[in-house]
């Protein structure tokens, strides 16, 4: 195999990116004077090196704790439960809350190999029986994985006696109600609330 091949090979793993992408990506790069490939080459050994898990809430993070588990003005009682690291910036971007998260490396598949030990609710779990946790928000994805991940992590917090929701589900802000599927509407409806 060629450096070029194995440059697409190894773009062709990201997620999203196919091997036609990989390899225009590749040919784009050798078009590019070779300081940007040598500043790209050491950002990316720089993130390997630079940036880890947080130890409070797993976020990836170039400082430990990470920024929002340090930063005082957040709601310290609250907890939002993710799948993933960058799940965090989709929430944050609402602007609507502000207490702490918890990242849980992924949601339960079994098809894929991923049960419960593979996941880090043993530390939410935890982090929540310390006591000064009263409100636990789960906000995994709403597929089927993401659904059997939120039960698991309700279940292992019903002794904490803190209080466990999930986020609501339904029809998107703008969306139209022609072109929404059957289970979206069911949840949007189950998910009413009085005005």
């Amino acid at each position: 195999m060629s450096v070029i091949d194995d440059l697409a090979t190894e773009f062709s793993r990201l997620p999203g990116i196919g091997r036609k992408t990989a390899l225009r990506l590749t040919y784009h790069l050798l078009k590019q004077p070779p300081e940007q490939s040598q500043r790209l080459a050491t950002v990316l050994a720089g993130l390997a090196e630079r940036v880890h898990r947080c130890s409070l809430c797993l976020n990836l993070t170039e400082e430990d704790p990470c920024a929002i588990c340090r930063d005082a003005r957040r709601d310290q009682s609250s907890i939002c439960v993710v799948e993933e690291a960058s799940d965090i910036g989709a929430i944050e971007r609402s602007a609507e809350f502000n207490g702490l998260y918890h990242v849980l490396g992924g949601r339960l598949s079994p098809l894929d190999g991923v049960g419960p030990a593979d996941l880090s609710v043993r530390e939410l779990v935890d982090r929540v029986n310390l006591g000064a946790v009263r409100e636990v928000i789960i906000a995994t994805n709403p597929s089927l994985e993401g659904e059997a991940t939120a039960l698991y992590v309700q279940r292992q917090l019903a002794s904490s006696g803190a209080s466990v929701s999930r986020i609501a589900r339904g029809l998107p802000v703008g969306g139209d109600l022609e072109y929404a599927d059957g289970v979206t509407i069911a949840q949007a409806l189950s998910a009413r609330r009085e005005m």
